[in-house]
């Protein structure tokens, strides 16, 4: 069987290559992600920013930045 698109005939096959191939390329196209932008940097500063230090003396201030440092310093290396 076959159906009359633009005054021509077009087999059943080819419609459904034709859907499924739009189906699966658009879902394709949809699913490949834009442009990675390195925002690990950005997004840590931000959680810097945002998260205040409560410490209850300037010993233990000092002591969570000097622990914060320490511990960048250590994921730097892997």
């Amino acid at each position: 069987m076959s159906y009359v698109i633009f005054g021509r005939a077009i087999k059943n096959e080819y419609i459904a290559l034709g859907v499924l191939t739009s189906a699966f390329g658009g879902a394709a196209l949809a699913m490949r992600g834009g442009k990675k932008e390195n925002t690990a940097g950005q997004s840590l500063q931000k959680a810097r920013e945002s998260v205040p230090i409560k410490a209850g003396s300037s010993e233990e201030e000092q002591f969570i930045h000097n622990f914060i440092a320490e511990a960048e310093k250590a994921e730097a290396k892997h």
